[in-house]
């Protein structure tokens, strides 16, 4: 294992004299540096068994699906699959899918905040057309994180102190305060869907390599 792996190389080519990055530079790095150079690569060739794939009963999984073929509480969604939801959330809650994942993360966490704070497309979980494939769901999350970036670096630094306001369930919270959760709920989410490829690859695929080696 290279023990450099997580090092941040320095690539600062500024000139002598010129100003510091600033603070929406700092907030903006944090993430841009973890999605190119650790995360989004463990994203590429997902497949669509990787995708809707559940080690649980299906009772027991929430996941994106054809509309009519949920059995969840709530099934949300505009166009031909719905996404799985409960209100109040069973406890336990449900194993979810990575179809499931990035559902939430493209919807809940980055375009409802897009189109609250930056001037997107309004989008809530009853309007959104879920992915019922890999392929349409990462190109999904990097239309909205493209959006989110763009408009995190359009506040500036001033713009980082401004209030979130009602959009948000903390209205007195500044801008930044979103910014650093709305990257940690990046973080968190998107290291999800990393081990389930991770146990995927080991169990079903796995198991998959050595029956044809049989």
């Amino acid at each position: 294992m290279n023990e450099n792996a997580d090092t941040h190389e320095n690539t600062d080519t500024r000139t002598a004299g010129a100003p510091a990055p600033g603070w929406n530079h700092s907030l903006r790095e944090q993430w841009e540096f973890h999605w190119n150079h650790q995360l989004r690569a463990r994203l590429d060739g997902l497949t669509d068994a990787e995708y809707l794939w559940t080690p649980a009963r299906d009772d027991r999984t929430w996941s994106v699906r054809p509309r009519g073929t949920s059995t969840a509480p709530v099934q949300a969604g505009a166009g031909a699959f719905t996404i799985d939801y409960g209100f109040p959330e069973p406890d336990p809650a449900p194993f979810a899918t990575i179809a499931w994942r990035l559902g939430h993360v493209v919807v809940g966490v980055l375009a409802m905040r897009n189109a609250s704070h930056f001037g997107a497309p309004p989008a809530s979980y009853e309007d959104w057309e879920y992915a019922g494939d890999a392929a349409t769901a990462l190109a999904q999350l990097d239309e909205q994180l493209d959006v989110w970036l763009t408009g995190v670096r359009g506040l500036g630094e001033d713009g980082l102190l401004r209030k979130v306001g009602d959009a948000e369930p903390y209205p007195e919270l500044t801008m930044a305060d979103l910014v650093l959760h709305i990257h940690r709920e990046l973080i968190h989410h998107l290291s999800e869907v990393c081990l389930l490829r991770d146990l995927h690859l080991h169990t079903v695929g796995a198991a998959g390599t050595a029956g044809g080696a049989a």
